[in-house]
């Protein structure tokens, strides 16, 4: 039997030893904006120091805590009041974005800092995209000259991956859209950003955050189209990004288009209805039709359930497609329509192993149902096709291209003796 008195347990707790270096001075934001601005005014405008100085400082200011008023210093010189204003009894500092040359050289140096500083305390990152948010939504509080440095610091950044595109999305703000300012913030934003990378580069960054169909928001409902975004960024020297958005609004159109054929082809619609939809979305959106038998063809070989047998999928083919023949023969009116069409035709049956045998029967239909014709046939056989399948199915039309040549040769013949 244990005779020791049992030890009762205390309430006073553990202290535990706290090094000095992971000590934080606890400020709240006034003195912490002090505190920075009086280190930024020691630095002066060398960047380098600057860096050093906020790297120096994160070990003993609470970044974390106060990471809006640290940006505000940085991009404004002191701390923002709602709407963008800086307070007149705070202090401020001239080493900031704003009070710096208004040039893309000095926005990425500045641009540097900010990499730099956001690397060293990553906690930062979350902060600063926030910040920049409502930076953007303080735009109009800003002068033109501010706004300009901010847009080109703002494109540097994206093209670096400091910030992410969806940072974007401060622009679509009603007032500032209404007003014109994002669609002026945007021309120095994207001239900065395609200056940094190229536009392929920007195309997969707004593509990663949906916001590369979204682009002709910056300006009001009324100016909305193609023709004004093209001609406002034309003119400001962004061609490439004119291009690109009227490339995303074809491809757009193109995939409406598809979705509405097949839609009207499940519904059994009459053929005379679809043709007429498809000629006026070609004109609204400048769809040519050798771009146009492509979908038609797409939407008409997916409307159906194909046969996994090879021998009863080229006789089910034929049925379809005959049924189709009046369709497809409306947007074959022009050589390099019909040329697309054969392409088309001999790519699905090349990825779609079941049809390989059925290529020229296919052809042939389509040639006694008047949607293909002699000449471009021919072209397919001498040197339009391509190399999937080429020796299948340029074996299996041999025969047939032989007739149309014997055929050819023999009304010429007729022509010449009727002359």
């Amino acid at each position: 039997m244990n005779n020791q008195k049992q030890q009762k347990p205390t309430l006073s707790g553990q202290r535990f030893k706290t090094r000095k270096r992971d000590e934080k001075e606890r400020f709240d934001p006034t003195q912490f904006q002090d505190c920075i601005i009086q280190g930024l005014t020691e630095t002066g405008t060398d960047l380098e120091a600057v860096a050093k100085f906020l790297d120096a400082s994160g070990a003993k200011l609470d970044y974390r805590r106060y990471a809006e008023t640290l940006f505000d210093i940085l991009v404004a010189g002191g701390m923002l009041a709602p709407g963008g204003t800086l307070a007149d009894d705070m202090m401020r500092t001239d080493v900031c974005v704003f009070a710096a040359q208004e040039d893309l050289e000095t926005m990425q140096a500045f641009a540097q800092v900010f990499n730099k500083l956001i690397r060293r305390y990553k906690y930062l990152e979350k902060g600063f995209e926030d910040e920049v948010k409502k930076l953007l939504l303080f735009l109009k509080g800003f002068s033109e000259s501010e706004r300009n440095k901010l847009a080109m610091l703002t494109g540097v950044l994206l093209a670096n991956g400091t910030l992410n595109a969806s940072i974007l999305n401060s622009l679509y703000n009603e007032n500032l859209v209404k007003e014109g300012v994002s669609a002026a913030f945007a021309v120095k934003l994207f001239k900065s950003w395609i200056n940094e990378k190229d536009i392929n580069a920007v195309a997969a960054s707004l593509r990663k955050v949906s916001m590369d169909n979204r682009l002709m928001e910056l300006f009001p409902a009324n100016k909305q189209s193609v023709e004004h975004f093209t001609k406002y960024f034309t003119e400001a020297g962004l061609k490439e990004l004119s291009e690109y958005v009227r490339n995303q609004q074809t491809i757009g159109a193109r995939k409406e288009l598809q979705k509405e054929l097949q839609e009207q082809m499940s519904r059994g619609d009459p053929f005379k209805d679809i043709i007429l939809y498809v000629k006026e979305e070609m004109k609204k959106n400048n769809i040519p039709e050798p771009v146009v038998i492509g979908i038609i063809w797409s939407s008409v070989m997916s409307t159906v359930e194909w046969n996994k047998k090879e021998e009863l999928v080229a006789e089910q083919a034929i049925k379809h497609l005959k049924q189709y023949s009046p369709l497809l023969a409306a947007f074959t009116t022009q050589g390099q329509s019909e040329l697309t069409l054969l392409l088309k035709i001999q790519e699905y049956c090349y990825d779609n192993i079941h049809f390989m045998k059925a290529f020229q029967k296919i052809v042939v239909l389509f040639y006694k149902a008047e949607v293909l014709s002699e000449e471009p046939i021919l072209k397919w056989y001498k040197d339009t096709h391509v190399a999937k399948g080429k020796s299948v199915f340029l074996e299996q039309m041999k025969k047939f291209v032989e007739w149309l040549k014997n055929a050819e040769e023999e009304s010429e013949s007729e022509a010449e003796e009727g002359d």
